[in-house]
C-alpha cells in the first residue's frame, strides 16, 4: 500500500439500475426473492459501495494489491426502481496498518437509500491466493462430517 492513502479522501460513482439488479435476481432459485418487488436489491446496493471503495483505493494500492470487504455496517431504507441513478459516495475516514475504513452513502436522485460504513483489508493476491488454496487443500482432505439427525 502506498503512503498516498489517507483519511479524508473521497470519491463518488454513479451506476443507473437495470432490471436485472432487483431483488428477483439476487438469488433466482428463491421463490421467497421471486415474490419480491423489482427495486434495486440491498445485496446490489452493498456491492456498489464495495466498488465504489474499491475505486477510491485503486491508485493508492502497489501492483500486486488488492482489497477485500471485511465488514459492513449500512441502511437501505428507500426502494430505488431500475432506470434511476444511484450515487454512491465514500470517504476513508481510518487507514490504521492495512485496514481502510470508510463511510459510505447512496442516493437516487430522489432519496438517500443507504447509509454508513464499510472495513476494507489490503492484501496481497498471493497471499490471499495461498489461504484460499490452504483452505481448499484442508477441505478436501478433511470434509465436515454431518452430524446425526
Amino acid at each position: 500500500m502506498k503512503s498516498t492513502l489517507r483519511p479524508r479522501l473521497k470519491h463518488s460513482f454513479s451506476y443507473t439500475v437495470p432490471s436485472n439488479k432487483t431483488v428477483p435476481y439476487v438469488y433466482e432459485e428463491s421463490p421467497e426473492l421471486q415474490v419480491m418487488p423489482e427495486v434495486f436489491a440491498t445485496a446490489f446496493m452493498v456491492g456498489l459501495m464495495e466498488w465504489t471503495c474499491m475505486q477510491l483505493l485503486e491508485p493508492h494500492l502497489e501492483e500486486d494489491e488488492g482489497s477485500l470487504g471485511v465488514h459492513i455496517d449500512v441502511s437501505h431504507v428507500s426502494p430505488t426502481p431500475p432506470g434511476l441513478t444511484v450515487t454512491v459516495q465514500v470517504e476513508c475516514i481510518e487507514v490504521k496498518g492495512p485496514r481502510a475504513n470508510f463511510r459510505v452513502r447512496a442516493h437516487d436522485g430522489v432519496d438517500e437509500i443507504g447509509a454508513g460504513n464499510h472495513n476494507r483489508f489490503i492484501v496481497t493476491w498471493d497471499r490471499l491466493e495461498r489461504g484460499v488454496e490452504q483452505k481448499r487443500t484442508n477441505t478436501l482432505d478433511n470434509p465436515l462430517e454431518e452430524s446425526p439427525a
